[in-house]
């Protein structure tokens, strides 16, 4: 089989695809976090009226579990936000909850829980939601549960080194080609050779971590990043830097550069969001995880519109492969808080105030959470369950053939 890093930017987007088929089989939890697609199209049937309609508000669009974890600020402080905004858009909060819901109990199945803890899972997802809108009541924060708790230390205590060893294998200041990293070809090397000579690209650059604003900025290698899943087949570079400050001292840096496209999310009607995808992406990231939204850039990069952003070692995701009981719960409750703290920042208190009593409303009683919640996840979780099954199928077939 050849070698994934000699593909040539005109061959790429069948071994993409390839990639992404595989990945959405490895399990059903797979399979949800990387069809965004699939849940809009259920969404877009529900008759008006099936889920609540709170105050239109910046969100997330794909808020499964893989895309919360912790994010660093320009000056290294760390929070737990969400990671990924490619389908942002001003829209209904209501989305996100039931998006995090059904990834929570596709979690929950595939950790072989009891479908009383997914019930569990959704009730106290209302009450952390809930105790987030009151973003004025911050010391209220619920204690993280384990899985935040152990991936958030490893962030803090994470530098440049680890972030090497990590994406580029080596602290030498190259990239190494192969699985993940595919060769670039001159057109595309002299494009990021323009794009990094940019004065509002070095500036970002510099301003991260408080660099010295007179440091040279040098792209030392770049190559396409083989990276996610549902954005698989849109292009995505990593860039790696060399900061030369005024002293001689010299410093790495590693951006992501990727694609923006049209989202899947629908927006609320009669609101104003910028046409172009990038500067989507980064107004609803300065909006929701202004960790990670002072970090990012819209620029233009082979007449496409792409989000720069410089890695910081300190960025993880939570990719928690086996719930027990007691953490499923209290991982529920602690990341619906998170979302519940991003949207509620952005409604004023009356706003706030009614949505917050709309989203409770019948929570904690003898059903448990809301029904509209409990019956959305419900029909999703077994919609994906055929459609994955469906997926494994075809791609059984496809490798057999």
């Amino acid at each position: 089989m050849r070698d994934a890093a000699d593909y040539r930017p005109d061959q790429r987007a069948a071994a993409l695809q390839r990639q992404r088929t595989l990945k959405m089989a490895r399990s059903a939890h797979a399979y949800v976090r990387g069809n965004t697609l699939q849940f809009y199209e259920w969404l877009d049937g529900l008759a008006r009226g099936t889920l609540p309609e709170g105050p239109p508000v910046w969100v997330c669009g794909d808020c499964h579990l893989g895309n919360l974890g912790p994010l660093a600020n320009a000056d290294g402080c760390v929070d737990v936000q969400v990671r990924d905004l490619d389908q942002t858009v001003i829209g209904n909060p209501t989305h996100d909850l039931v998006r995090l819901g059904l990834s929570l109990a596709s979690a929950a199945r595939g950790s072989d829980l009891p479908g009383i803890v997914t019930a569990r899972m959704l009730e106290e997802m209302v009450r952390g939601y809930a105790l987030g809108l009151e973003t004025l009541r911050a010391n209220e924060a619920p204690p993280e549960p384990d899985a935040v708790r152990t991936i958030r230390k490893r962030a803090l205590g994470r530098q440049w080194k680890h972030l090497a060893r990590e994406r580029i294998k080596d602290v030498e200041p190259s990239i190494p080609l192969g699985r993940k990293f595919w060769a670039l070809d001159e057109e595309e090397r002299s494009a990021l050779d323009d794009l990094f000579r940019e004065g509002s690209v070095r500036r970002l650059v510099l301003t991260l971590n408080r660099r010295d604003e007179r440091s040279e900025v040098h792209l030392l290698d770049a190559a396409y990043w083989m990276k996610g899943c549902s954005s698989l087949g849109f292009l995505r570079h990593a860039a790696l830097l060399r900061i030369v400050e005024p002293g001689g001292k010299r410093k790495l840096a590693l951006v992501d550069l990727k694609e923006a496209v049209a989202p899947a999310a629908p927006a609320a009607p009669r609101v104003e969001m910028p046409m172009n995808p990038a500067e989507r992406v980064v107004a609803g990231a300065r909006a929701l995880s202004p960790n990670l939204g002072e970090r990012m850039l819209p620029v233009q990069l082979l007449g496409k519109p792409v989000v720069m952003r410089e890695l910081a070692p300190q960025d993880l995701k939570l990719d928690v492969d086996q719930f027990t009981r007691e953490e499923a719960v209290r991982a529920a409750h602690y990341l619906a808080y998170v979302i519940g703290k991003a949207h509620g920042r952005q409604m004023d208190k009356a706003a706030l105030s009614d949505w917050r009593a709309e989203v409770t409303r019948g929570n904690g009683g003898e059903d448990g959470a809301p029904s509209w919640l409990w019956s959305s996840v419900v029909e999703l979780a077994g919609r994906h369950e055929v459609g994955y099954l469906d997926h494994c199928r075809r791609h059984a077939l496809a490798n057999a053939a």
